[in-house]
């Protein structure tokens, strides 16, 4: 180790620690005591602000001031900012977020209690394709250079778009790009499971002036219906994780009542139909009625 990583190992381990002794320094770094005296002189003299205690227990040390001031987060804080990096790092790019948690991880403290709280994913092979195009649109973003791919709608047609990209965003279990759109002339959202043949151009951008104030739009959300549906006590936990406890009610000994609010679309009809016979929507009518064809047509599919 040369004394340029030498000097840099010793401001992050200051950073970490209280009082480190000569001898410690010496012996991790296997290098003299003189060495190292050295090396706080010119630390000191590069404005660094490290101080000496004397004694059985001196060392030294570096200004509080030049810390993190670990007073504005507890240890609690930062044990939740971990536990949530650590299940965003599983899908998200995961080289920032991993320097990120090693940050957090410095401050702190060794007696607090680890593994609390664990998250699992599940590792789809989609979202192992979806990283690639995440990291793709990330650096375009960063660098503010133009990206090239074929979109594929939702009515499977296929078109070719150049887009200037602004944001990544995520929404329930889909990843999307905003951006604009040099074919449209407009902002336009990507699904990026929908996005093929990506490519980030070498021709570069410059932000738009109307971007703050298209920042600031509200994101479209299909509107909500409120739905009355008898559920098998059996997913009850399902809807409680989703709509808390209020929406559910007791009905029967077989059945509890739950009011929920979905889109009248086959969107909201594929989720209600993903809990089977568990489930029976009794009003509004019409939604019962456009449920019910929903149901007729995938029936239809298999004669």
């Amino acid at each position: 180790m040369d004394k340029v990583e030498r000097l840099i190992s010793i401001i992050m381990i200051l950073l970490k620690k209280d009082i480190v002794s000569t001898t410690e320094f010496a012996q991790l770094f296997n290098v003299s005591k003189r060495t190292i005296l050295r090396d706080m002189e010119t630390l000191s003299l590069s404005n660094i602000p490290i101080y000496s205690i004397i004694g059985v227990n001196g060392g030294y040390g570096i200004m509080d001031e030049y810390k993190v001031d670990k007073r504005l987060l507890s240890s609690s804080d930062l044990d939740n900012i971990l536990t949530a990096l650590s299940g965003l790092e599983q899908i998200l790019i995961s080289e920032e977020v991993e320097v990120t948690i090693k940050k957090i991880e410095a401050m702190v403290s060794p007696l607090a209690p680890k593994g609390s709280i664990q998250l699992s994913f599940y590792d789809w092979e989609g979202r192992s394709e979806i990283r690639l195009t995440l990291k793709t649109c990330q650096e375009a973003i960063l660098k503010r250079r133009l990206v090239s791919f074929n979109y594929i709608d939702k009515n499977d047609t296929a078109t070719k778009r150049t887009v200037e990209p602004y944001q990544l965003h995520f929404s329930e279990t889909s990843w999307y790009l905003k951006g604009f759109c040099l074919q449209r002339m407009g902002y336009r959202t990507f699904k990026l499971s929908r996005i093929d043949d990506l490519n980030m151009n070498e021709q570069t951008f410059t932000p738009r002036d109307d971007l703050l104030e298209h920042e600031q739009e509200p994101s479209y959300h299909p509107e909500l219906v409120a739905v009355k549906a008898l559920i098998s006590p059996g997913i009850k936990d399902q809807f409680i994780e989703r709509y808390g406890r209020k929406s559910i009610e007791n009905y029967s000994p077989e059945y509890l009542l739950a009011t929920i609010y979905v889109p009248q679309n086959s969107m909201g009809f594929g989720f209600l139909a993903s809990f089977g016979t568990n489930l029976k929507i009794v009003e509004p009518s019409a939604y019962v009625e456009d449920f019910r064809k929903f149901l007729t047509k995938t029936m239809d599919k298999y004669g």
